[in-house]
């Protein structure tokens, strides 16, 4: 009896608990390699940003030298408080937030009404619409270039907000459109119909019911048309020709062009350019939440 005590108390011992044997499991070799890799991968990707911000810090001199510096030890803010003190930052921040905020607010109403249109209704010529809306975004922007100046320039919108807004917002709804159609058709018609069965109106049914689903997919949407019309390069560089009115991209490309005839100060660039980051990663702090789950849900609609 004693014996058997014993050897079934050592086979116990020797053998792996639950949750041990779970662990076991769950740390997989394949895995830690694939997690291993992602970690590279996210590094590589961040550190150009680190480095923009690193030597945003550190004075011209310590940029110049062939060792590089790691970590802004002893760096200040001065870069930032020379860039800023040019008197140009600021006015270009507000023509950059003007005309993406117009993007913005423009093309969700107009991609939001036509998506609606194209899930819930059958008209003639829903189809045409649809291949024309494919085909606008295979047109080359660099071909549309001359006929967007001689438009802009005879309706007098050259060097203006609402003229590169109106570009941006053609350039841009095409695609919103395509992409609110799959959160729209997404939604069962059935939930409204319900809605309308317990005493509601079509309009009331809809705000209720349909619309705060659809909230993903507006704030996707509108994170689209933001950062197409904030990184926007050449058709500002076209229609924006005068200095008093340049968004922040050619905003940067002036300073830089300033920098470069007095020999570059590369801190300031950095400075600059961290500044043109910032209110996009504000931006993005605000819907990140949103904006993912708007994402995901995209992935799997219409």
């Amino acid at each position: 009896m004693t014996t058997a005590s014993t050897a079934s108390t050592a086979s116990a011992a020797a053998a792996p608990t639950a949750p041990a044997r779970r662990l076991r499991q769950k740390v997989r070799p394949g895995r830690v390699v694939l997690g291993v890799v992602a970690v590279v991968i996210a590094l590589i990707w961040v550190f150009p940003v680190y480095w923009m911000v690193n030597s945003s810090l550190l004075p011209n001199v310590v940029l110049q030298n062939t060792t590089p510096t790691w970590l802004p030890f002893g760096g200040s803010f001065d870069n930032f408080t020379a860039v800023i003190a040019g008197g140009t930052f600021f006015p270009a921040l507000g023509m950059s937030l003007t005309i993406a905020l117009i993007t913005v607010v423009v093309c969700l109403a107009f991609a939001f009404l036509a998506a609606l249109a194209i899930s819930r209704f059958r008209f003639r010529g829903r189809t045409s619409f649809v291949l024309a809306v494919l085909l606008i975004q295979m047109l080359p922007a660099e071909g549309l270039f001359i006929a967007q100046y001689k438009l802009m320039g005879s309706l007098g919108l050259l060097n203006s907000v609402i003229g590169v807004s109106i570009l941006y917002i053609a350039a841009v709804v095409p695609f919103t459109i395509w992409m609110l159609r799959g959160f729209v058709a997404g939604i069962p018609a059935d939930l409204e119909e319900a809605a309308m069965v317990d005493g509601l109106s079509r309009t009331q049914a809809f705000l209720r019911i349909t619309f705060p689903l659809l909230a993903p997919g507006l704030v996707a949407s509108g994170v689209y048309a933001f950062l197409q019309a904030w990184n926007e390069f050449t058709v500002a560089l076209v229609i924006l020709q005068e200095n008093s009115s340049q968004t922040l991209p050619l905003w940067l490309r002036g300073f830089i062009q300033q920098s470069a005839s007095r020999a570059t100060d590369w801190g300031q660039v950095m400075a600059a350019s961290t500044l043109v980051a910032v209110p996009v990663i504000i931006f993005f702090l605000i819907v990140q939440g949103r904006m993912t789950s708007g994402l995901v849900s995209g992935a799997v609609k219409g």
